[in-house]
């Protein structure tokens, strides 16, 4: 099933709402109540965070439609927003490097790309193919090395590199089957032969799904949709993990320590609709998440109403959040919940190069993404801007 792309916290602290305000202590865990209205703040990107533009370049072996799979400290690996197997890699400051394409039915072959994980370490290429139930590996030239079978009724979402030899991915076999068999919500495994090193069992009262089902009898047509976000957030020398069934976000140690971080009121059990929070990219001075309700007019196109929120660290207080990228001079809004990539890159967005050109006749650029602009053509590929932890 296909997941829409609405382009898809944190530390101790209690949560006083209404007349008391919203200031939590720092002995406690830090609770959201998702039904809250919190007061607007507004905040400027690069103010917490390093932002970087780059052009990708433009040629007949290398013309994409920049969706970022995986950015190392070399490389990025870029797809197209259309299933037609292209993979594309580009060095950090945008020229390409190789292309490829092995979409097919053969046993070396990916039939759907759902991530990609990049190992520059070892020079692999990581692709996750869960129509095919398995993990192929390509070095970065394209040529086949080997398979990863999945394991037997997990599905593989969200991988991310979780240390030198080892992946860690969620199970999200029951966003997408309400009889999938009960397992647990994360994994560890071998990068080498995906053998497990460890399961993560993470406390849930009962499954929930963030999935919306439609069924048109007329066409015998089956549509679904959800909002997009990250299971699974590197963040310095840890990983913040989400389960949707759970009332509970926790983070995730590199010795395999997982402690409570953050707890929304009321439960997720309790709702209907639903209210999802997500968490997003995570600061030295911000925590980012967001709302949604799980509710949607599959005639309308309406639904899946997001609200941005932060938790400010200094404050200790949640707001409704508004983030300005300071290159732009008409107010552009950034969102800080989507793309989330690891612990260098909180996370990337594309700009249109027809776009920036068009900003730029209008006087709408400064900065570093006005001198971008002013070198590309209407026909270039996307700029690729990536939001980077502040040093």
């Amino acid at each position: 099933m296909k997941k829409k792309n609405l382009i898809l916290i944190i530390i101790p602290v209690t949560i006083m709402i209404g007349c008391g305000g919203n200031k939590q202590s720092a002995s406690d865990l830090i609770k959201v109540d998702v039904t809250a209205s919190y007061p607007k703040k507004e905040l400027i990107l690069q103010d917490f965070a390093d932002v970087e533009y780059i052009p990708l370049e433009t040629t007949n072996d290398f013309l994409c439609q920049g969706r970022v799979m995986a950015i190392g400290k070399k490389y990025m690996v870029i797809m197209n927003n259309r299933p037609d197997g292209n993979i594309f890699i580009f060095d950090r400051n945008g020229k390409g490097v190789k292309t490829f394409n092995h979409k097919g039915l053969g046993g070396e072959e990916y039939l759907y790309v759902h991530d990609i994980i990049l190992d520059e370490d070892k020079g692999e290429l990581f692709i996750n193919d869960n129509s095919k139930k398995k993990i192929l590996i390509y070095d970065l030239f394209g040529n086949f090395k080997r398979n990863i079978m999945h394991k037997e009724n997990i599905r593989y979402h969200n991988i991310l590199n979780f240390s030198r030899g080892c992946l860690i991915l969620w199970n999200s076999a029951f966003e997408f089957n309400n009889n999938a068999a009960e397992a647990s919500s994360f994994f560890i495994i071998s990068k080498q032969d995906g053998s497990l090193i460890k399961e993560i069992e993470v406390p849930i009262k009962q499954r929930e799904s963030t999935v919306l089902i439609s069924h048109d009898e007329t066409t015998q047509t089956t549509f679904s949709i959800s909002a997009s976000y990250s299971s699974i957030i590197p963040y310095q020398d840890q990983f913040i993990l989400f389960e949707p069934s759970s009332d509970t976000i926790y983070k995730y140690s590199l010795d395999y320590n997982l402690t409570p971080f953050l707890v929304r009121t009321p439960s997720i059990h309790s709702m209907n609709p639903e209210v999802f929070l997500f968490p997003g990219t995570l600061s030295n001075s911000y925590y980012f998440m967001k709302t949604s309700k799980k509710e949607y007019n599959f005639t309308s196109g309406q639904g899946l109403f997001e609200t941005e929120l932060v938790y400010d660290k200094k404050a200790m207080t949640i707001f409704k959040s508004v983030v300005l990228n300071d290159d732009y001079t008409n107010n552009n809004p950034v969102s800080m919940t989507e793309n989330i990539v690891n612990q260098e890159i909180a996370s990337w967005q594309k700009i249109e190069a027809f776009s920036l050109i068009e900003a730029l006749k209008k006087g709408q650029l400064k900065g570093k993404l006005k001198e971008v602009a002013s070198k590309l053509k209407e026909d270039d590929n996307p700029v690729i801007m990536l939001i980077k932890q502040k040093k």
